[in-house]
């Protein structure tokens, strides 16, 4: 017998198609700071879906540079380019990889309509299972060269390299490498050096990993396993955190949690901590919740899925942890709502003007669930003294196009050793490149 129809999919083609549910009455401004505004939950019969259709890149167009920057086209033609990685004789590794083939097992409505904005959003291509190597041997800004560096992942995402061994974050392990410099293409067979959660619901993906400045230890990123535990507490055991793994032993503990999704980690230069940016819930209207940049504290919990920005408690959670709530932290910098921050690197060297020397970078995928967007762009938040100190300020623009299709979504954010900014762009399949305009 066919599995029958959802009663409201003529309602959600509608959504899906011109946009559906309520719009925000603040500004992604008002949502942005170390004090945003947290107006009450203005949940709807059906979700806000406001999906900017992917289109990419008309022939000669690049995104949008701030003043006093140029942008070009690192490399083109790539496959749904997510994460970065720039090794230390300046080759770019590039993780070409998106959700595994099976994702998010059963049916739901909820999972339904998230295929469905995933595929208009330009997210529903299978995954390339890779990491291609980019060379720019003659160091004019522009990749000549590129080669398959490694295959047969799943779903790949963050990498580091320590001494002589290269880590790749897959969806399900952390596996390791034998490296050695210069190298185009890895052909020994890696070792998994702890497994990590994932299984037939696996909603949030993607794992990020990077190392402690002694290279002892690494530090993953798992992100939970639904929006508000719809799917119950079990399913979300080992995520919404990040972990600590010994890299010797491969022995891990949980070193903070209440993380909704993080993606990219950075370490401060100034004070040496661990700093993050996560994802937070949607469905309870435009106007929340706020993603995040904020400094990751051993043994801290962040409020998720109990509650938001420290003590706003999330109703919708059917098995409520007072408890918890009252020791939820605070994070230290809003980034919008519904921005789908995921990229974060600080700054490094003089080569960008100065307004660009002390702070971090943050790769903003863009909105589905706000009307009107938000996101799309790459931004910076200044910093001083080790923490935020300012309004951001946009460094790409132009991701969306007049009628708000869109050409590009930027994910990863790094700089390479020229400290030229590189960022990921996953529907332009392009690294794009940013530099001092001269």
């Amino acid at each position: 017998m066919p599995t029958p129809r959802p009663p409201l999919l003529p309602v959600l083609f509608v959504c899906l198609l011109g946009g559906c549910g309520e719009r925000a009455t603040l500004s992604v401004g008002d949502g942005t700071g170390a004090a945003p505004k947290l107006p009450a939950p203005n949940a709807t019969l059906l979700p806000t879906v406001n999906i900017a259709p992917a289109v990419g890149w008309p022939a000669g167009t690049t995104p949008t540079a701030a003043e006093g920057l140029a942008v070009n086209a690192f490399a083109s033609g790539l496959d749904h380019p997510r994460w970065l990685y720039v090794l230390p004789n300046g080759d770019v590794l590039v993780a070409e990889s998106n959700a595994p083939a099976q994702h998010d097992g059963g049916f739901s409505l909820k999972k339904w309509i998230s295929g469905l904005v995933m595929k208009r959003a330009g997210a529903g291509v299978p995954s390339p299972e890779r990491i291609t190597l980019l060379r720019d041997a003659d160091g004019d800004g522009v990749a000549e060269t590129r080669s398959v560096f490694l295959e047969g992942l799943h779903s790949p995402f963050g990498m580091t390299l320590v001494d002589d061994t290269l880590y790749v974050a897959d969806t399900d392990a952390l596996r390791a490498f034998p490296y050695r410099s210069g190298e185009t293409r890895l052909a020994a067979a890696g070792r998994t050096l702890t497994e990590l959660p994932a299984g037939p619901i696996n909603h949030h993906w993607t794992k990020n990993v990077i190392a402690s400045r002694d290279g002892r230890l690494l530090y993953v990123t798992v992100g939970s396993n639904s929006n508000v535990a719809e799917n119950g507490l079990e399913a979300e055991e080992g995520r919404a955190a990040i972990w600590e793994v010994d890299r010797a032993s491969g022995h891990k503990r949980l070193f903070a949690s209440g993380l909704r999704n993080p993606n990219g980690m950075a370490w401060e230069p100034r004070g040496g901590a661990l700093w993050t940016v996560v994802n937070e819930r949607d469905e309870i209207g435009s106007d929340l919740v706020p993603d995040y940049l904020t400094e990751v504290k051993d043994g801290a919990f962040y409020g998720w899925p109990f509650s938001y920005y420290g003590q706003h408690v999330d109703e919708r959670v059917e098995a409520q942890r007072p408890d918890l709530v009252a020791t939820a932290r605070v994070p230290d910098y809003a980034l919008g709502p519904h921005t789908a921050s995921l990229g974060l690197t600080f700054a490094t060297g003089s080569a960008l003007p100065e307004r660009f020397r002390e702070g971090a970078f943050v790769g903003q995928h863009g909105s589905w669930n706000r009307e009107p967007h938000s996101g799309y762009k790459v931004i910076f938040v200044p910093f001083a003294d080790g923490k935020p100190s300012g309004p951001p300020v946009d460094v790409l623009t132009g991701f969306l196009d007049a009628d708000g299709q869109a050409r590009g979504r930027p994910v990863g954010v790094i700089q390479d050793r020229q400290e030229a900014l590189l960022v990921s762009d996953d529907v332009g399949n392009t690294v794009w490149r940013v530099t001092t305009r001269r």
